[in-house]
C-alpha cells in the first residue's frame, strides 16, 4: 500500500494510503464474474474454535463480576509503551467501542460491533481508527485470561461501557452474546472511492446531486465512522456539518436528540491527539512491517506517545475534567465564543476566546500545565444549528436528562445490531423493551394447531398464494443484524404491505383470509 500523506483539501493529516484489494483487482479484469467469496466466509474448516464450541454456552461459565473488575482496574493502570491520558484509558476505550459499534448502518445492517470485525481489514487500518490497535493490545491480557469465555466483540464494547461507569455515568445496561468472526469480511460495501478520505467532488464519490449520500453508506468519507471533524470536505462550516450529521446519524438509526446526546456524551471525556508531525507516522497495521507485530501508525522518529501523540490531527480535550462525567461540555460550549485555529498537526479546530485559566484542562502528563480546550466542527454544529441547539440547551439546563438520554443512546449504539432481545445474555440486561429492538408479543400457544392447518387447507387460497406470501414474509430476514423475517408478521404492515414486489392486491387477499382464521 502506497503511503501518500497530505494536509490539503481538509484531509486529516494522519490519513494516508490508497485503497486496494485483491477482490478489486479481479473485478477490474473480469467485471462480470460471479463473486462467490461470501460462500467461503468463516468456513468451519478455518475456524479457530473446536467443532463443538458454543459461545453462548461458554458465557454461562464466565465470571462476569471478575471480568468487569479486571476491566475497570486496567483503565487506571497506565503502561509506559502507551501512557494513559491523565492516567485513565477511559477516553481511548470509549473511542474503540464507539468506532466498533458506530460503523453500523440501517439500510443493509452491515457494520457494527456484533462480530468484532474491528480487528480485521479494512476497519483495523481505517484512518478514523488510528491508534485503536493500542486499545485492543491493552485489552489482550484480559482476553488471554478469560479465553473463549469472552469474545472480542463483547470485550471491546464492555470496555467502553465500563469506562463510562468508572468516570461517573450510570450505564443503562449491557448484554453479552456477540460471537466473533475470525477473518475479514469481504462482502461489506464501504464505498467506491479508490483513496482514503476522498472529497465529495472526487472520482467515484459517494455523493451525487446537491449532496445526496449513496445508499447504503452512512459515513461521509471512505475511512470515517461519522462526519469529518474539520468540516465538510475539511472546510469548517458548522451549519453544513449539521446537515451531514443529520443524514449520517439517521442512517445509523439515531434521531436528533440521540445525535446531540451522543456527541455531547462522547466528547465529555477524553481528548483528540494532534500534537506532532503527522509526516513522521509509519504505516497503518495492514501496511506495516511484520516487526510492528500488529500495531501501526508508530512514530520511530520522535517520542510520539503521551502528550506528543498524533491520531486525528486535532489536538485538545473538550472539557475541563476529561476523566469525569459532568456537564462541562455544554458549560464551555455555551459560555465561551470560539474561533478557528490550526492544531500543531495542521488540522482545523475551534478554540475558546479569553477562557479563564481554571476552565482549561490540565496537560495529560503534567498537571501544572493547562491547555486550551477544543471543539470540532460537529461540536459547533450543536451550538449553531437551531434544532440541535434547542436540544443542547435543554441538556445544559437539565444535566440529568443528558445523562439519561446518553445512557440509553449509548446502549442503543452498542446493541442495535445484535438482533432480538432474546439473544441478550448477562445480569445487566435491561427489563424494558425498546422500540428499536423490534419487540414482538409472545403470542398464544393454547390453540389447536391441527384445526388451524385444516382451516388454511380448506380456505379458497391457492397453493401459489400461500407459498408466495410465506416467501415474501420470510425473505426480508438478513443475517447481518438479525432484522426482518417472518417473526411478527410485519408483511401485514406498512411499508411491506404496499411494496409492489409483494403484489399488494394478492397480499391483501391472503392476509384477510388468514386474519379471519387467526
Amino acid at each position: 500500500m502506497s503511503q501518500q500523506r497530505s494536509t490539503s483539501g481538509g484531509q486529516c493529516p494522519v490519513m494516508h494510503g490508497s485503497k486496494t484489494s485483491e477482490a478489486m483487482a479481479h473485478k477490474t479484469w473480469w467485471p462480470n464474474a460471479l463473486n462467490l467469496d461470501i460462500l467461503h466466509q468463516h468456513d468451519s474448516k478455518t475456524s479457530p474454535f473446536d467443532d463443538n464450541f458454543d459461545y453462548h454456552a461458554a458465557l454461562k461459565t464466565l465470571d462476569i463480576d471478575a471480568l468487569k473488575k479486571d476491566v475497570k482496574a486496567l483503565l487506571t493502570e497506565s503502561q509506559s509503551w502507551w501512557p494513559a491520558d491523565w492516567g485513565h484509558y477511559g477516553g481511548l476505550m470509549i473511542r474503540m467501542a464507539w468506532h466498533s459499534a458506530g460503523s453500523y448502518r440501517i439500510a443493509d445492517g452491515r457494520g457494527g460491533g456484533a462480530t468484532g470485525n474491528q480487528r480485521f481489514a479494512p476497519l483495523n487500518s481505517w484512518p478514523d481508527n488510528a491508534n485503536l490497535d493500542k486499545a485492543r493490545r491493552l485489552l489482550w491480557p484480559i482476553k488471554k485470561k478469560y479465553g473463549n469465555k469472552i469474545s472480542w466483540a463483547d470485550l471491546i464494547l464492555l470496555a467502553g461501557t465500563m469506562a463510562y461507569e468508572s468516570m461517573g455515568l450510570k450505564p443503562y445496561g449491557f448484554a453479552f452474546g456477540r460471537e466473533d468472526i475470525w477473518h475479514p469480511e469481504k462482502d461489506t460495501y464501504w464505498g467506491a472511492e479508490k483513496e482514503w478520505l476522498a472529497p465529495s467532488d472526487a472520482e467515484n464519490s459517494r455523493y451525487s446531486g446537491e449532496r445526496d449520500l449513496e445508499n447504503p453508506l452512512a459515513a461521509v468519507m471512505m475511512g470515517l465512522i461519522y462526519v469529518n471533524p474539520e468540516g465538510v470536505d475539511g472546510h469548517p462550516d458548522p451549519l453544513k456539518t449539521a446537515q451531514d450529521m443529520r443524514v449520517t446519524f439517521e442512517r445509523m438509526a439515531m434521531n436528533d436528540e440521540e445525535t446531540v446526546a451522543l456527541t455531547a456524551g462522547g466528547h465529555t471525556v477524553g481528548k483528540c491527539h494532534g500534537n506532532g508531525d503527522a509526516e513522521q507516522l509509519g504505516p497503518e497495521p495492514e501496511g506495516a512491517a511484520i516487526e510492528e507485530q500488529g500495531l501501526g501508525w508508530n512514530n520511530h522518529q520522535a517520542r510520539g506517545i503521551g502528550r506528543d501523540t498524533v491520531t486525528s490531527g486535532i489536538e485538545g480535550a473538550w472539557t475541563t475534567h476529561p476523566t469525569q462525567w459532568d456537564n462541562g461540555y455544554f458549560y464551555l460550549l455555551f459560555n465561551y465564543e470560539w474561533e478557528l485555529k490550526k492544531s500543531p498537526a495542521g488540522a482545523w479546530q475551534w478554540e475558546p476566546i479569553d477562557i479563564k485559566e481554571e476552565d482549561k484542562p490540565v496537560d495529560v502528563e503534567d498537571p501544572s500545565i493547562r491547555r486550551n480546550p477544543i471543539m470540532t466542527d460537529a461540536d459547533m454544529a450543536l451550538k449553531m444549528d437551531p434544532t440541535y441547539r434547542s436540544i443542547a440547551e435543554r441538556f445544559y439546563q437539565h444535566p440529568e436528562q443528558l445523562a439519561d438520554a446518553f445512557a440509553k443512546a449509548w446502549f442503543k449504539l452498542t446493541h442495535r445490531d445484535m438482533g432480538p432481545k432474546s439473544r441478550y445474555i448477562g445480569p445487566d440486561v435491561p427489563s424494558e423493551d425498546l422500540i428499536w429492538q423490534d419487540p414482538v408479543p409472545a403470542g398464544r400457544t393454547d390453540y389447536d394447531v391441527a384445526a388451524v392447518k385444516a382451516d388454511i387447507a380448506n380456505s379458497d387460497l391457492t397453493l401459489a398464494e400461500k407459498v408466495t406470501t410465506a416467501w415474501d414474509s420470510a425473505r426480508t430476514y438478513r443475517q447481518s443484524d438479525k432484522r426482518g423475517g417472518a417473526n411478527g408478521a410485519r408483511i401485514r404492515l406498512a411499508p411491506q404491505k404496499d411494496l409492489q414486489g409483494n403484489e399488494p392486491e394478492r397480499l391483501s387477499k391472503v392476509v384477510n383470509v388468514l386474519s379471519n382464521i387467526a
